[in-house]
């Protein structure tokens, strides 16, 4: 028998819906329908595909404040984020990848062997198995469905069972759109079992998860037995390296942005903060002072700044990794006391050990630890010695000291003198533990195509003078 799960307001505690959770039998009915769609959906036009597209970035836009309410209502963001940034990011997405698919580009046609012409296709992979996270439920079932869709690809998309409700309402307006049935299906299921069984199914050829390292290595372990292609984006632990030729005040308000937004669960949030000496305790003043200017409380309320965060389990989790920093030797400058419910206040840490958890591991909260530096090597030093590699961010008024943090930093993302902004015509994706592949951005188009080379002959010549090495001509 089905299981039956609540989805609740992490803020009020309020039920908002109750649903069946999907079994691993259901996998293997919607990844068949999936394959069986799937064949003519890939012999459509890009130009019909992108219509389609069109259409639910447009659907979209007129159900805009439902959607944003309720991604609100189910992850405890502030309304005023999910408006102006998760709702209008995800249709603008929509937009770009049906533009984008009328234009793919690869290498030219042409004659690299004498006797033969050369052409590139690319060409649909077949049925993607996506598992997307619960901190942008909306935005990342977007950057996974668009381009697999706009490639010619069918999906099974798995959402994080606690934030589940945007992916369908993005299913339905994919239905409405003229969408044939079998090519996106929502499974709302444990990971444990119907995650590991759509990354595990025969007929699924490309999995695509966004979530932690750990998971991440589990699921390339389960694909590698196919093999199938697989599409990481994992966590990370973002510097933010102020060299002491920055703008105080842009450093200040840039880091407690960066720290925050969406309460801080985000894989490329400023977590530790690299502040050359001379600016060290006037960064750490400033950032103190603007963080207890934030508003926390109802995310409904539009002059909300931090709502809660998605649980009071992640808000325990979050606690844990403050408490342990102080317990061991580290002082909260603001913040760090018990969460109340799913609500954690934003919090300031110094004094914490480069190689405590704290500052390398994942908190996923509101929570910056800064940490000071001498040298310019030691800082970048500093900024590189984690096993992430996902996104950083290099504050200085120097061109050349710009220049090199952006060449020596290993993240898939160097931001100069800010941090978070993405756009949906650049790729967003990691490397070392924080995974590979690309989302967004044309980059996003190609992980989900396969390259294929025709190569035809052009003289009508029977016997090839390179058939001499294999056999002598009569």
């Amino acid at each position: 028998m089905a299981e039956s799960f609540a989805i609740t307001n992490p803020a009020s505690g309020e039920l908002i819906e109750q649903i069946q959770l999907a079994e691993v039998a259901d996998v293997d009915v919607a990844v068949r329908k999936a394959r069986d769609a799937q064949r003519d959906w890939a012999r459509t036009s890009p130009g019909e595909r992108a219509a389609v597209l069109l259409k639910v970035a447009n659907l979209l836009e007129e159900r805009a404040d439902e959607f944003a309410l309720t991604e609100t209502r189910q992850c405890g963001k502030p309304i005023k984020l999910s408006k102006e940034f998760d709702v209008p990011g995800t249709i603008d997405n929509a937009a770009f990848f049906a533009g984008a698919v009328r234009s793919l580009e690869g290498k030219a046609s042409g004659e690299y062997s004498a006797d033969h012409t050369s052409t590139i296709r690319r060409e649909a992979v077949g049925v993607i198995g996506s598992i997307a996270p619960w901190n942008y439920p909306l935005n990342m079932a977007g950057w996974k469905v668009f381009p697999a869709l706009a490639a010619g690809n069918a999906v099974v998309i798995k959402p994080a069972e606690i934030t589940p409700l945007t992916t369908v309402m993005l299913a339905q307006a994919f239905a409405d759109a003229g969408l044939p049935d079998g090519l996106l299906t929502v499974l709302i299921g444990r990971g444990r079992d119907v995650g590991e069984a759509l990354v595990s199914h025969e007929y699924v050829d490309m999995v695509s998860f966004t979530g932690s390292t750990p998971v991440g290595r589990r699921i390339a372990e389960l694909a590698a037995r196919a093999p199938k292609r697989v599409h990481l984006e994992l966590g990370g632990k973002a510097p933010f390296l102020v060299f002491d030729d920055a703008s105080l005040e842009a450093a200040v308000h840039g880091a407690v942005a960066g720290a925050l937004l969406n309460g801080g669960q985000d894989c490329t949030a400023a977590t530790r903060a690299y502040v050359q000496r001379p600016l060290f305790d006037a960064f750490v003043e400033g950032v103190a002072e603007v963080m207890r200017s934030v508003k926390m409380g109802n995310p409904e309320d539009p002059a909300t700044d931090l709502g809660s965060l998605v649980s009071a389990t992640q808000a325990e989790r979050v606690h844990g990794f403050v408490s342990r920093a102080l317990d061991q030797g580290a002082k909260a400058v603001v913040g760090g006391g018990a969460p109340r419910g799913a609500f954690y206040e934003p919090t300031l840490i110094v004094g914490a050990a480069h190689e405590s958890e704290i500052v390398q591991d994942e908190v996923f909260g509101p929570v910056l630890a800064a940490v000071p530096f001498d040298s310019d090597d030691q800082g970048l030093a500093l900024a590189n010695d984690t096993r992430y590699g996902l996104a950083a961010s290099a504050w200085t008024s120097d061109v050349f000291r710009a220049g090199r943090a952006s060449r020596e930093i290993a993240a898939g993302c160097v931001w100069i003198n800010d941090h978070i902004p993405i756009v949906s015509e650049m790729p967003h994706g990691g490397m070392k533990a924080s995974g590979y592949g690309k989302d967004m951005s044309s980059y996003a188009l190609e992980e989900y195509t396969v390259v294929k080379h025709v190569m035809s002959e052009n003289t009508g010549v029977a016997r090839k003078p390179w058939h001499r090495t294999v056999f002598s001509h009569g």
